[in-house]
């Protein structure tokens, strides 16, 4: 029998590449045919391997899953942006490539940021979610999230409504 490593760790700047293709690979299967395709491709350009290579260096921290020596997904917390909501920490981001969806690294991963937000001294958390994207909504709900907030995030000339859930 084979053992295979599966480690969540702090990204290093040589994960750069490999965080760019997970961005762009988990974006495309996400919000292909949710975002106008013009702004989705401009996101994707925007984010490659230099953008990654200095968010690790950045203020928000970026962790990285790792299986077998491959990132298979990134997430990206800090505290809380929105000023109107009582929650100190965020996770920005949370995304895994598609083939490594639906075995457990996605809760693996949120699990690490909640316990790394509570040990810098964050009481609660809110993620934000495209309320279309029926994925990332079942997955926080799943998780324990409430939905108490929403806003609109304009992509082009589209504006989307967003959803924000909450931990206490």
């Amino acid at each position: 029998m084979k053992t295979i490593s599966i480690d969540v760790r702090r990204a290093e700047p040589h994960d750069a590449r490999a965080i760019s293709e997970a961005h762009r690979a988990a974006w495309q299967s996400a919000y292909g045919g949710l975002i106008p395709h013009r702004p989705l491709l401009e996101m994707l350009e925007r984010r490659g391997e230099s953008w990654w290579r200095k968010a690790t260096r950045g203020p928000a921290t970026l962790l990285v899953v790792d299986v077998a020596g491959e990132i298979a997904g990134y997430a990206t917390l800090g505290l809380n942006r929105a000023r109107s909501l009582p929650q100190e920490g965020e996770i920005y981001e949370l995304y895994l490539k598609p083939e490594f969806q639906g075995i457990g690294l996605g809760h693996m991963l949120f699990s690490e940021c909640r316990r790394l937000l509570k040990s810098l001294g964050c009481n609660g958390l809110v993620v934000w979610c495209l309320e279309d994207s029926e994925h990332a909504e079942r997955f926080f709900r799943n998780h324990g999230g409430m939905d108490i907030a929403e806003g609109m995030e304009d992509f082009g000339d589209q504006s989307l409504k967003k959803i924000g859930f909450v931990w206490n």
